[in-house]
């Protein structure tokens, strides 16, 4: 059973000279405690031994009864008031500890001196007795240590006073658990066309705890998005020699399979009810880091510092901070295109799996082969139908004319059977792909399956969600108090124009293009269904009976 803390009463504390003293006093005053009744003799013969006062043997002597008869008991007190103490009136210690959270425990990070100044100036107001700065000093000393550093300086500067909080759990199956970061690529990017600069991408890696052998990776322009985690799973449980074989890398990738615990930090593209929900279809149990642990996910912060060192000896590397860069022209020095960085990065991958890892002592494909042969890893043959899983979720009721997501609109025939009792199924659950809004997939009323569901107007261009946002924005800015999706496809034309005329001069053009040429083209329509063959050889043509006016 825990017990509570155990009082030091001295025995160490105590200067040699009040220690010897109470010692003195305990050898007169132990004894004389024992009677029942200590007389005016007896009190003045211990005054006499101890060179104190009578009344002064009797306060001991009330000590020691009262205490537990150890030579502690008759140690001096510690003052309550004094030096040190708390004498400040009521209404200016209110005063005090309403300005230090609103004034000292900001991001601001005020001086002592200011602090004091209005403290100063709220006591003059009221008529009170001004505290000394030294007082101010003291109160702000007393603060707990983390939450006013977190509240100054933030909870990175907190970090070192914090206790290590634990140790991470342990874990030996292989996919077991992986961890997801992500991190701005220390590389300056070039466009496909005129290989001039564009920007830092983004890379979202995984990795695997028990091999350490990366099972994901994906590296985007746009900042990291549930669409990006989404894109990272869906690389991790899928087969990677059609990736590479695109790519045009000769290497081995073999990793690849469903995890049973996904580990990622806090941050909001890690709480989307899409990866949530998503997560939960597969069978993969989303966990979190304790806030305020970041070695809790140290396995993939190790990972991505390694990448990044990697990163330095490339041609328009940026560094780790501008003084380590120093001098150096990353815009001028910039080669790489999105693809070549893509390429660089598998290969890099491949070598770190034939390494030795210092914790494993084993390289991590040695360590994946072992495992894997004891248990083989699931993997999925239809990466967009995973894909769709952990893609946003949108919501939106079914009119006669299909969809209507951002003033798009979206039809199929197969809508039909929905559309006759539409008005019993209530608001349909839609998903959509950032990167391309060409296309949605609907979830059927029974939960079971999603429909593919492509523009109204098909002769419309492949956009990205950013294009869309950009174009509305912009129609707005010209006033326009309603906006039609004739309008926004104009409008997109016209930007897409503007950005191809620009894209020699500015990177920020640059940039958009190469985000546009990323955007995945409009997948074929499936071929019409054969006619069936006719018994007698031959058939009469007929027109329909009815045609459906919209």
């Amino acid at each position: 059973m825990a017990e509570g803390p155990v009082a030091e009463r001295g025995v160490l504390t105590a200067s040699d000279e009040v220690w010897d003293t109470a010692v003195r006093q305990a050898e007169v005053i132990g004894p004389l405690a024992e009677k029942a009744r200590v007389g005016l003799a007896d009190a003045d013969e211990a005054a006499a031994t101890l060179r104190i006062t009578r009344r002064q043997v009797y306060v001991l002597l009330a000590r020691w009864r009262a205490g537990e008869g150890v030579v502690s008991d008759l140690l001096p007190g510690r003052s309550s008031g004094g030096r040190g103490g708390g004498r400040l009136p009521d209404e200016a210690e209110a005063i005090v500890a309403e300005v230090l959270p609103r004034r000292y425990l900001k991001r601001q990070r005020r001086t002592v001196a200011a602090v004091h100044r209005e403290i100063a100036r709220q006591c003059r107001g009221r008529g009170l007795w001004v505290p000394s700065r030294g007082t101010v000093v003291r109160r702000i000393a007393r603060l707990e240590p983390v939450s006013s550093t977190t509240a100054r300086e933030g909870s990175e500067a907190a970090r070192r006073l914090r206790s290590a909080g634990g140790v991470p759990p342990a874990v030996t199956g292989l996919l077991e658990q992986v961890q997801v970061d992500h991190t701005p690529v220390d590389v300056i990017v070039v466009d496909e066309q005129h290989r001039m600069p564009i920007g830092r991408p983004y890379l979202m890696a995984a990795i695997d705890v028990a091999s350490r052998c990366v099972v994901g990776l994906v590296v985007t322009l746009e900042a990291p998005s549930a669409t990006s985690v989404g894109l990272c799973l869906a690389h991790a449980v899928t087969d990677k020699r059609p990736w590479l074989e695109r790519l045009g890398a000769e290497a081995v990738w073999p990793m690849s399979g469903k995890r049973r615990e996904l580990y990622v930090d806090n941050a909001a593209e890690f709480k989307s009810e899409a990866l949530r929900r998503g997560c939960e279809q597969h069978g993969v149990k989303l966990r979190y880091r304790p806030p305020g642990l970041p070695h809790f996910g140290g396995i993939v912060e190790r990972l991505i510092g390694t990448m990044m060192e990697l990163a330095h000896e490339l041609p328009g590397t940026t560094f780790s901070s501008t003084a380590e860069r120093g001098a150096y022209d990353s815009d001028k020095a910039a080669a790489l295109t999105m693809r070549e960085l893509q390429r660089w990065l598998a290969l890099a991958v491949a070598c770190y799996h034939g390494q030795v890892h210092e914790t494993l002592c084993r390289t991590p494909a040695g360590v994946w082969a072992e495992k894997a042969a004891g248990a083989a890893s699931v993997t999925v043959p239809n990466e967009t139908a995973f894909l769709v899983d952990f893609l946003p979720v949108v919501r939106r009721t079914l009119s006669r004319s299909g969809f209507v997501i951002d003033y798009v609109q979206y039809y199929s025939d197969a809508l039909k059977p929905w559309i006759a009792r539409r008005e019993d199924l209530g608001r349909f659950v839609l998903r959509r792909d950032p990167r391309g809004i060409s296309r949605i997939w609907a979830l059927d009323p029974d939960g079971t399956d999603y429909l593919e569901v492509p523009y109204r107007t098909l002769s419309r261009p492949p956009i990205s969600a950013w294009e869309q946002k950009a174009a509305v924005a912009r129609l707005r800015e010209l006033g326009r108090a309603e906006v039609d999706e004739d309008a926004l496809f104009a409008m997109v034309a016209q930007m897409r124009q503007i950005t191809d005329s620009a894209s020699a001069a500015t990177r920020k053009a640059r940039r958009d293009r190469q985000r546009r040429t990323q955007t995945p083209p409009r997948p074929r329509p499936a071929p019409p269904p054969k006619p069936p063959a006719s018994q007698d050889g031959g058939g009469v043509a007929r027109p329909f009976e009815v045609i459906e006016q919209w």
